[in-house]
């Protein structure tokens, strides 16, 4: 464990300010035309899903990508022949007039790698598999033998950095958590360290040869693990006296549609509040056009962040920034101490409440028994403000009111009021086991600290409207830290009417940047300033938010709540149709709630980067699929026509498996 000296100066290389934006100054690379980092934006890339053999294929998706805004073009070059033909794609993109940088993507081939690096401008490669091969072996290393790996890496790599400094090629170390080296995983383990360090050993060879056009990238399927990696990774590169090279961003295997969306935010958006990062990759299950979009929803709330309202200056920074530890907090009621996170779902602009409308929030009323039931996105709260539901709610659905309403309410036992600070102060009446105090960062006075520090019923809504929320937020849990005031705390994230992508990406920011920290004992998202045109336009609006709600605690890794999909992107390398294969194992497997299940394309992105799944789906051939429980092969050569009933029968042997309910 850091002590509070360390993680203060840690605090100070990992990013420029936890109160004030400011972007992190990285060194220029150039990229062709499209020089990374510096002084330049944000720059967004994705990564063609055809055949790297199909020219005219690649050359056409290149198209729709660069016309979608895609600054940089990645393309798969998993042998010789690929890398070979990116010369044609090259060619055919220049003669349409399309001058976007092209980037090799390589694994395990250095020779590929280094044919490429002569015809594109800028080689990804991974340090977990570039020298090393991976069989899931622990290997124990002296000093000595270790330091011999070492040297055998470096007379590999040589020949790639004098190529790339000969042609002027631009190179990104991308780091993955779920292929780490066996040896890095021997000496470091499954940790942020790990992948720092196997990222270190090819930038120390790098420098040590004056080459410095580098980009790095510290990508995970766990968005805590991912942040954590980065961090230490910035710290690191200052510690040692390296370059402040740029900082490539992405989620690995995010997955498709609002969980792939809620997931890529969750991470990349949390480097992004702290100023990290020159580029970023959102990794879809779609087509890769459509991740374009994503990435500027993302990127472009910082073009005007800089000038935020201030916040109160931090002196002392009281977490490890690189490592996950959930705040303690006292339990009140079933907020806070060790309950899962809540879910508060604003119902406050529906007046009046039937028993079916409560189906938007995951409670279904079932006439013929006369009962209730939910499912595993049952909002635990409901807001309603000045607009009482006036009937019994389902059993374990709690409501919160206005103060005023509350007061004026026959049942001051069942609801639970909500409360300012001047009403708190002023207040007679208050509930005798859970109250919310509605407040924010500016209002931290020796008042409010009283009311936290002896009232045990208390739990604060957080919060804010500043432009820089997040880490006023943050600032406010820091508070509360530094105090060993033990209040639970649940995050409030307000927003004006916002396009439904937007608010899930900025949401997914902003109340999962704090729940990776481990700050937060529940969410609540409202929307502010919209009109109620209709009642079923809104129920539809809170089932919305419910559902985002419930996906940035699952994406925060923080509650579990429904089936987690670890799928990669797509790319030239993939054995079938991963869109509608994903969608296929979706349809039978999602009421497995807390299931992780990796769906890859092809064996590149099989047992490593799906580190975190526990059963595997892997393309290992024409109409070939390998099943996996964990890392470990289960079944080899499944016809992809049996392997998602082949899947299902090896969750069930495991008895994990759920028969789906109809409600």
């Amino acid at each position: 464990m850091l002590t509070l000296a360390s993680e203060i100066s840690a605090f100070k290389k990992y990013c420029n300010s936890l109160t004030t934006y400011s972007r992190r100054k990285t060194r220029e690379v150039h990229i062709g035309e499209v020089p990374l980092g510096g002084s330049h934006p944000i720059r967004v890339q994705s990564m063609t899903t055809v055949d790297t053999m199909d020219t005219q294929g690649s050359i056409a998706q290149a198209i729709r990508m660069i016309d979608a805004g895609c600054e940089y073009v990645r393309i798969t070059a998993p042998s010789l022949k690929e890398a070979q033909n990116l010369e044609e794609i090259k060619k055919g993109l220049r003669q349409q007039g399309y001058h976007t940088p092209l980037v090799a993507d390589i694994h395990f081939t250095p020779n590929a790698a280094e044919l490429a690096a002569r015809i594109v401008e800028k080689v990804r490669i991974n340090p977990g598999n570039y020298a090393d091969k991976k069989r899931f072996e622990t290997i124990e290393y002296t000093d000595s033998t270790y330091l011999a790996e070492l040297e055998r890496i470096r007379e590999r790599f040589i020949p790639l950095v004098n190529i790339c400094k000969e042609y002027g090629t631009a190179m990104r170390i991308g780091t993955n958590h779920g292929s780490l080296s066996d040896r890095i995983m021997s000496r470091y383990g499954d940790t942020p360290l790990g992948m720092v360090e196997s990222a270190l050993e090819f930038i120390r060879i790098c420098e040590d040869l004056h080459y410095y056009d580098l980009v790095i990238s510290m990508k995970a399927s766990n968005t805590q693990v991912m942040v954590q990696a980065y961090r230490l990774l910035v710290q690191k590169l200052e510690e040692e006296g390296l370059q402040p090279y740029p900082l490539h961003l992405g989620v690995t295997e995010a997955g498709d549609g609002e969980d792939g969306r809620i997931k890529s935010a969750v991470g990349i958006g949390t480097l992004l509040e702290d100023g990290l990062g020159d580029t970023v990759r959102v990794s879809l299950t779609e087509e890769p056009e459509y991740e374009v979009p994503v990435g500027y929803h993302l990127v472009n709330r910082y073009e005007q962040r800089a000038g935020h309202a201030p916040i109160m200056p931090l002196e002392v920074i009281p977490k490890d920034p690189y490592s996950y530890s959930r705040r303690k907090s006292r339990e009140v009621l079933n907020i806070g101490g060790d309950q899962v996170p809540r879910v508060i779902t604003d119902v406050s602009r529906v007046s009046h409440w039937e028993y079916k409308d409560f189906k938007s929030i995951g409670h279904f009323y079932l006439p013929e028994p006369d009962k209730w039931t939910m499912n595993d996105q049952g909002c635990d709260y409901i807001y309603s403000g000045q607009h009482p539901v006036e009937f019994m709610l389902p059993n374990g659905l709690k409501e919160i009111r206005d103060y005023d309403v509350w007061l004026s309410s026959p049942d001051k036992v069942n609801k639970y009021p909500l409360l300012t600070l001047p009403q708190w102060l002023a207040s007679e009446q208050r509930h005798p086991t859970l109250n919310f105090l509605k407040v924010s960062l500016h209002e931290w006075s020796d008042p409010l600290l009283s009311v936290l520090r002896e009232d045990s019923t208390v739990v604060v809504l957080l919060d804010t409207d500043n432009a820089h929320g997040l880490a006023e937020q943050r600032r406010f849990f820091f508070a509360l830290v530094e105090q060993q005031l033990d209040v639970p705390v649940m995050i409030l994230r307000k927003y004006d009417a916002l396009d439904e992508e937007r608010l899930t990406l900025y949401s997914a920011t902003d109340m999962g940047g704090l729940l990776i920290d481990g700050f937060g004992d529940g969410v609540m998202l409202s929307i502010q300033r919209h009109e109620v045109a209709d009642k079923e336009e809104e129920l539809k609006r809170i089932a919305r938010h419910n559902m985002i709600s419930f996906g940035i605690l699952q994406a925060a890794r923080t509650r579990m709540s429904k089936t987690e999909y670890i799928s990669c992107p797509s790319c030239g390398r993939t054995l079938f149709d991963l869109q509608e294969t994903t969608a296929m194992i979706r349809k039978r497997t999602d009421h497995l709630k807390g299931v992780k299940i990796g769906i890859m394309g092809c064996i590149v992105n099989g047992p490593g980067e799906m580190a975190d799944a526990d059963y595997g789906y892997v393309g290992s051939g024409k109409g070939k699929i390998t099943l996996y429980r964990g890392q470990t092969v289960v079944k080899r050569s499944v016809p992809s026509a049996k392997a998602v009933d082949e899947l299902i029968e090896l969750i069930r042997e495991d008895g994990r498996w759920l028969e789906p309910q109809t409600i």
